[in-house]
């Protein structure tokens, strides 16, 4: 078994292109509570696979040659989970409600590798 780091990403196209903003409130709320189970739902099927929880991701600063400074990309949260295969990581999240539900964009899965040399 392996550690996969899974990237759940999100765009102000992905946003756009499900309407969200545009929900009124009540509806916005309800879609909101229907995601929330699901991703409960979602944790409580996969527990065994989940080895770190992960968490939403805020604001993000950008360090290099030059200095600090405020940076965008699309990263929205991150979960690390245990799995067979690569293949067997990504099947974990077909439908997640991450896009099928929010307005998020995509997964993404990459293999957590050791550092060379160490240990």
């Amino acid at each position: 078994m392996k550690n996969y780091m899974a990237v759940y990403t999100g765009s102000v196209q992905s946003r756009q292109a499900s309407a969200w903003d545009e929900l009124d409130e009540a509806t916005r709320k309800q879609r909101e509570a229907a995601g929330m189970k699901a991703w409960g739902d979602w944790m409580a099927t996969h527990k065994d696979s989940v080895v770190g929880m992960g968490g939403p991701l805020g604001k993000t600063k950008r360090v290099g040659p030059e200095g600090v400074s405020d940076v965008r990309n699309n990263l929205a949260g991150y979960i690390i989970v245990r799995a067979e295969s690569h293949e067997a990581a990504a099947q974990l999240f077909i439908g997640h409600p991450h896009f099928a539900i929010f307005p998020g964009e995509a997964v993404e899965i990459m293999e957590c590798l050791p550092i060379p040399g160490a240990g």
